[in-house]
């Protein structure tokens, strides 16, 4: 049986079980809203830096006794460690500003506090949780204030390196393969030569522009509302300590955040987050090109494009033994689908603003760090899954350029569009090769066509 404590507050008596840290609001609140889809983890913890922010900023500014602040911020680094992941139980589904787990890290925070000073949890007693550890503060500016810096530390910790190692490699396929010839393809079809190396170097310029985009939001990400209060006047709150709050967290976390010198803006739209998203969005269009192209390339091992060799991942079909499928590939186009169904959430719940507050604070910030967490374990797993162990069927792409049809393009300047139609519609009809067909039309000999058709020349413009 379940050991309870009681605790009191405006609304009167309420049972906690004893071993827990959380208080009489948090309890109420998880009695109304459950817990079955509690916040990442990364959320709480940056709510544990926000709070060590605050303690250090309030006690500069002369607004909170220094024991009490020691004792608070030492509470809240543990939160920061992940040391009380666990007394953090909220549904997301709770109130559009998110203030009831704002007051669930209060109340852990202070309890934490409580018992370093001697005292007992659920006392608020020398700590209490709204007088102290939410001094100057209110979950109007601090809930925002989290959904910035998790969403900064997630893309600069995580999504950020592993597009990087993925443009890395992508650059050095294109490097090593930058002669090896292949046929392009537009409406699906033959086209002319270009070189695999092109194709790569293709894929690794958009993700070069989607770190780009990501790196161009993060002005906007590193303002924070802190120090706005209830709307974004400030109220209860001391001259400076919103610059103080930011030399702080700025301190505690290695990024240069900066206050947002309209904290209503800050406050009331999440503006800066919906275009993140926006940044990640593209990213999974682009994502979604390279792994369908790669797996469209690979298709075989028989009867398909087989340009590429995807390596063997070790994995089979239940009816088709040994039958090898592109199965990293299609993991990171289902990453880029969920990602881009999160954009419409998150694009929704950034609509969601009226007045001097958005109402949508727990459903984006949820949103926006999952699709920073898909696309980061997914981009990882196919580099280094994938990627790395990419071959070319060399074989194959000499057959395909062999075989073209469409190598006669490159004689148009000597002998027009209309006599190069020709030879293409005779190869094709009669199943001869290109050359073939130019030499029984009379339009030129084999030994000038040689001398005209040469594959590798035509990877670039003629000189």
């Amino acid at each position: 049986m379940t050991t309870l404590r009681i605790e009191h507050d405006a609304f009167g008596p309420v049972s906690i079980p004893a071993d827990r840290y959380w208080g009489a609001q948090t309890q109420r609140a998880l009695e109304v809203f459950g817990s079955k889809q509690p916040f990442t983890v990364s959320l709480i913890r940056a709510f544990g830096q926000q709070k060590r922010a605050c303690a250090r900023a309030n006690a500069r500014l002369g607004v909170l006794a220094p024991e009490l602040a020691q004792a608070i911020e030492q509470a809240a680094a543990q939160v920061a460690d992940g040391a009380f992941d666990a007394h953090f139980p909220l549904s997301i589904w709770q109130t559009g500003s998110g203030t009831q787990t704002n007051m669930n890290a209060n109340e852990v925070i202070a309890n934490c506090a409580n018992l370093k000073l001697g005292g007992e949890l659920g006392s608020k007693s020398p700590v209490h949780p709204n007088d102290h550890v939410n001094r100057s503060q209110s979950s109007n500016d601090s809930f925002p204030t989290v959904m910035h810096v998790t969403t900064v530390l997630a893309l600069r910790g995580h999504l950020l390196p592993a597009l990087a190692q993925l443009c890395a490699g992508l650059n050095a396929k294109a490097e090593a393969w930058r002669d090896a010839l292949k046929i392009g393809r537009t409406h699906l079809m033959d086209a002319v030569p270009m070189s695999q190396g092109q194709a790569f170097g293709a894929f690794a310029q958009q993700i070069e522009h989607g770190i780009a985009r990501i790196e161009a939001c993060m002005p906007r990400l590193r303002l924070l509302p802190q120090g706005g209060t209830a709307v974004g006047t400030g109220l209860n709150s001391p001259v400076g300590f919103d610059v103080a709050f930011c030399e702080e967290i700025s301190q505690l976390t290695g990024v240069p955040f900066e206050t947002n010198p309209c904290k209503f803006e800050g406050m009331g739209t999440h503006d800066a987050l919906v275009e993140a998203s926006g940044a990640l969005n593209v990213l999974a269009v682009s994502l979604t090109k390279i792994a369908n192209d790669i797996r469209w390339l690979g298709s075989g091992p028989r009867c398909g494009l087989t340009e590429l060799v995807v390596p063997d991942d070790g994995l089979t079909s239940s009816i088709m033994p040994g039958k090898r499928n592109p199965t990293i590939a299609e993991v990171l186009v289902q990453a880029a689908m969920q990602v881009m169904g999160n954009h419409v959430t998150i694009t929704l719940a950034g609509a969601s603003s009226a007045f001097e507050l958005n109402v949508a604070k727990p459903v984006l910030i949820h949103t926006l760090l999952q699709s920073i967490e898909v696309l980061s374990d997914c981009v990882s797993l196919f580099n280094q899954k994938l990627l790395h162990g990419l071959e070319l069927n060399r074989p194959q792409l000499a057959r395909n350029v062999e075989q073209s049809l469409l190598m006669a393009t490159v004689l148009n300047p000597l002998l027009g569009y209309d006599r190069v139609a020709q030879i293409t519609r005779k190869a094709a009809d009669e199943g001869l090769s290109p050359q073939e067909a130019a030499v029984q039309l009379g339009l030129i000999t084999a030994e000038e066509y040689q001398r005209h058709v040469r594959p590798d020349a035509m990877l670039r413009p003629a000189g």
